[in-house]
């Protein structure tokens, strides 16, 4: 297959480009310097601009783009930044994808969780409604962004990611760090809910949104169980023989972050990957411990493989 990636050279773009590679797939990295070999093509977001004649005949697209939402206070000016790195920046992919002679069967594009806004203890899928905040705003926008590509006749695959646990990158290093040094803790009360997914599974979701037509529009892509900052709290301190009894109040949370820190951290997201358990998908780390083994210690102590048909049953029951 022919596939290429904008955001490539983040955490999630670096691991998929590697495992295409590796595959044996053709990838075709979107950046925005005018591009210098055959295996890159150009786009600028900012000013419109697609190098459309390399997108002709491509299988599938994976859309990543999007600066950091945890870096730096949310000033008017950085929200700005935000959002439009990901509505504009999918609105240009998508016209330019819509004018192709041969677009690509499927457009698979990230978005994210917090979309379903602050949940509480409830649990949210995917045809539950919009929340409400700036990051529920944005990826509302986000995703109607891709509907020139759907109007196109492109399967348009609207990934939510969970908080991504991955070595490398991301959130996990951090909430680690204090862990190491023995002052580790619970954010707040923690009774907030975390939906999470190890990177390699959310790699194996992706590849699966390529290959699977079932699957189209908005998909949960969490693992089947998600943990409140409690539970994450004990999990992530047995996994590291660490003490888990520090606290990080509330006020003190938002003191510092403000915004950020409400919607990024404080925030209660109960949300579960209805569609994938439709489908059958197995994760290969359907728990958090094996989760935070598998990428903290190179553990291999992963869980079988699990139908999460199985797993939503047994939270029906529960």
């Amino acid at each position: 297959m022919r596939i290429a990636i904008t955001g490539s050279t983040g955490l999630i773009g670096e691991r998929l480009v590697a495992t295409f590679n590796e595959s044996g797939h053709d990838v075709l990295r979107l950046v925005r310097e005018p591009s210098r070999s055959a295996d890159e093509i150009f786009w600028n977001p900012s000013t419109g601009e697609v190098d459309t004649e390399k997108l002709e005949g491509v299988d599938a697209v994976i859309h990543l783009a999007g600066v950091s939402i945890s870096s730096g206070l949310w000033t008017r000016k950085r929200k700005q930044v935000i959002r439009d790195s990901r509505v504009q920046g999918t609105q240009v992919l998508a016209n330019a994808l819509a004018s192709l002679t041969h677009p690509p069967k499927v457009l698979v594009t990230a978005s994210g969780v917090n979309y379903y806004g602050d949940t509480g203890n409830e649990e949210r899928i995917e045809a539950s409604g919009a929340g409400t905040g700036f990051l529920a705003d944005v990826v509302r926008e986000w995703e109607a962004a891709s509907g020139p590509a759907e109007r196109a006749g492109i399967r348009v695959v609207n990934l939510r990611f969970g908080v991504v646990l991955a070595k490398e990158g991301g959130m996990l290093p951090l909430i680690s760090l204090p862990f190491r040094f023995g002052v580790g803790g619970k954010l707040g009360d923690g009774r907030q809910w975390m939906s999470w997914i190890a990177i390699d599974d959310l790699i194996g979701v992706i590849k699966e949104s390529i290959v699977n037509d079932e699957l189209e529009g908005p998909i949960n892509a969490t693992a089947p169980e998600p943990v409140t900052n409690a539970e994450f709290t004990e999990t992530l301190g047995k996994v590291l023989k660490r003490p888990s009894f520090m606290r990080v109040p509330a006020f003190a949370a938002r003191t510092v972050g403000g915004e950020l820190a409400e919607e990024l951290i404080l925030i209660s997201l109960r949300v579960v990957p209805e569609r994938l358990e439709q489908i059958g998908f197995q994760f290969r780390y359907p728990t958090l411990e094996s989760a935070l083994r598998h990428e903290l210690l190179r553990e291999d102590g992963q869980d079988p493989p699990v139908d999460i048909r199985s797993a939503a049953r047994r939270r029906r029951v529960a």
